[in-house]
């Protein structure tokens, strides 16, 4: 797997996998609709955690899973509000995701995004999304 360079803003939360849940719980009790997330982080620094907590928070009944193979899944949440959840593991470049008509539900006020890796499609993210960078904690 190629080497991929984040530059972190100054407004991206950083968060240790400890925290993942805590925090997406937090995060939920916020959420209206239109919000996009974008996380990233190495393999197994609790993207997916995050994603499952977030969904689970939000009243979401099925389980959630890392949609690597089929890059994108869509549920329900309690408050009737469309949660698209992608893993952009795979991706190669923002075409391939543009393709699911990603840019057309963007910010939508029916929609929340939660998007692992999307350090990949960094620079084609609207500005309002929220970044969040999750690690591994220190042992």
């Amino acid at each position: 797997m190629r080497s991929i360079r984040l530059q972190y803003r100054q407004d991206m939360t950083k968060l240790p996998l400890s925290k993942a849940e805590s925090f997406a719980r937090k995060l939920a009790l916020k959420l209206k609709g239109g919000e996009i997330i974008a996380l990233t982080g190495n393999l197994g620094s609790g993207k997916t955690t995050f994603t499952k907590a977030l969904g689970k928070a939000l009243g979401i009944k099925q389980n959630i899973s890392s949609p690597t193979f089929v890059m994108m899944q869509q549920f329900l949440t309690k408050n009737k509000l469309h949660f698209y959840h992608l893993d952009l593991y795979r991706t190669k470049n923002f075409k391939e995701v543009e393709g699911l008509g990603i840019t057309e539900w963007w910010g939508h006020p029916q929609t929340i995004t939660v998007i692992e890796w999307a350090d990949k499609i960094q620079g084609s993210l609207p500005k309002h999304t929220q970044l969040i960078h999750l690690y591994r904690d220190e042992k």
